[in-house]
């Protein structure tokens, strides 16, 4: 959407600056297409610098799971990431490529993977966004700060942000959760007229959204 400026009218530069940043880094909204972006990497299982592409991850048909945190060399950070690490093969093997993201560059990434005792097992990419652009597209960025809220996020294959989930700083997350989400949403890209209802897991029984289904849910998750 294109700004209508009066050009009569001087706008103040740094206000005119502002509204340009706010239209740029308007976050993306649960259900709608992710812009493509890229982010330099420490990636623990090459032992060197990468990058990440979300084109390139969507073009290869393959989920994306960004895990934003908000700075390496801190506390409950270590033990998020390290939880990650535990469910990393399962997310891998559902067809999602995870990357933890927070604003440090890709050098202390790299420092504190290989110096944090419960980093050891941390095999994704680490992504570097210190001018928070990534992190703004999210609605992550805590501009107070310059760091980012404990932001996790689910793109599918066709780029659509299917799940959203932001605390702040002094709530750790659960993986297992986030594994839990992964395997609905990746039902559901294959049997998209069914819904899962709380707590559901693969194997258990979906819903059918339809008129007989209206207050009857408890009989059909019985039935």
């Amino acid at each position: 959407m294109r700004l209508q400026r009066n050009h009569s009218v001087a706008l103040n530069s740094d206000i005119d600056s502002e509204l340009n940043m706010q239209i740029e880094f308007k976050p993306v909204a649960i259900g709608a297409a992710v812009p493509d972006f890229e982010m330099e990497t420490y990636d623990p299982a090459l032992g060197d610098f990468s990058k990440f592409s979300l084109a390139a991850n969507r073009a290869a048909g393959k989920w994306t799971v960004l895990v934003f945190y908000p700075a390496d060399f801190t506390f409950v950070c270590p033990t998020e990431l390290a939880d990650l690490a535990e469910q990393h093969a399962a997310l891998t093997k559902l067809g999602a490529t995870v990357v933890a993201v927070s604003t440090d560059t890709k050098f202390a990434h790299m420092a504190w993977r290989n110096s944090e005792g419960l980093l050891k097992d941390v095999k994704y990419p680490m992504a570097a966004d210190p001018t928070g652009s990534v992190s703004k597209l999210f609605g992550v960025y805590d501009s107070a700060t310059g760091l980012a809220l404990r932001g996790t996020f689910i793109i599918n294959p066709d780029g659509k942000l299917v799940s959203s989930e932001i605390n702040f700083y002094n709530v750790g997350r659960n993986a297992e959760e986030l594994l839990r989400k992964m395997e609905a949403n990746v039902h559901l890209m294959t049997n998209p007229a069914e819904a899962c209802p709380a707590r559901w897991k693969p194997g258990a029984r979906t819903l059918r959204p339809s008129k007989e289904l209206v207050g009857n849910v408890a009989a059909a998750l019985t039935a």
